[in-house]
């Protein structure tokens, strides 16, 4: 399988999203990607943190899945991308994740972990998923079965793991990783770290700077990068992701078969 990651700025505008997502998975797929992967939020940035982002948050079946699925039939691919999808009667919506192929619709992760640190308080606008839902969205491509999690889930190593013992060969994280001091080498060691725990590749699409932190990549299970965009500049990265390394890596070194404790939800903590 090749996967292609794509660093894409988002703006207030639904419909110049709409459209660069759909430009961004032709691009990917004429350089033979068959797995896209769009960053969190592609469907509308989040803007300041005063946005009402529940005038603009879609449903599961508005225009930007519309759009993703009836690209993703036309060149045969499967696409991620990061969403608002409206909450019933609620001013709040979720951060939402959408995996789209030729067949329409055939996964659904709302990100668990909002991102309230930094400065930031996204759970002022967001209702965060649920690990009875959300915990391991996990959806075979090719010979692989990708699992899906979003930016600031990527510094909680159990959502990896959870998705690794749910089948995940492929790790795929969308993100708008804010941009800030130690944010680029913190985003680059949190990729090749659940890369090197779980023995799996990680297939990362950040938005672009100056506000986030770009460097979207694909690393192997050994941790290694095996392509990178830089932090600025929008682009296009494609890589081969193979499910004999991964076999080969995960005999090597069977991390997976050695440990000792499980992951499990926290009751008090159950949204």
């Amino acid at each position: 399988m090749r996967a292609g990651v794509c660093q894409l700025a988002s703006t207030a505008d639904l419909d110049e999203n709409r459209s660069a997502a759909v430009r961004a998975v032709v691009e990917a797929a004429s350089r033979g990607a068959d797995l896209v992967v769009l960053p969190e939020a592609m469907q509308r940035d989040f803007g300041p943190p005063d946005v009402d982002l529940s005038t603009d948050a879609e449903t599961l079946d508005g225009p930007f899945v519309a759009a993703l699925a009836e690209v993703a039939a036309r060149e045969g691919v499967t696409v991620v991308a990061g969403m608002f999808e409206s909450v019933p009667q609620s001013k709040k919506v979720h951060n939402s994740l959408v995996i789209v192929s030729a067949e329409g619709l055939v996964g659904r992760y709302r990100k668990l972990h909002l991102y309230d640190a930094l400065g930031w308080r996204e759970s002022d606008r967001i209702v965060a998923g649920t690990p009875a839902e959300d915990a391991a969205v996990v959806v075979p491509v090719a010979e692989h079965r990708i699992g899906v999690m979003t930016c600031y889930d990527v510094r909680f190593p159990e959502v990896a793991r959870m998705l690794v013992d749910a089948g995940a060969t492929v790790l795929v994280v969308p993100a708008a990783f804010v941009q800030g001091p130690g944010k680029a080498e913190q985003w680059r060691v949190l990729l090749q770290a659940r890369a090197i725990e779980n023995t799996a590749y990680v297939v990362a699409a950040d938005q672009p700077g100056p506000e986030y932190t770009g460097l979207s990549m694909i690393v192997d299970p050994r941790g290694h990068v095996m392509t990178a965009l830089d932090e600025s500049a929008p682009g296009i990265a494609v890589g081969e992701v193979s499910a004999d390394v991964t076999a080969a890596v995960r005999r090597a070194l069977p991390l997976l078969e050695a440990r000792r404790f499980e992951v499990r939800a926290r009751p008090d903590r159950t949204s």
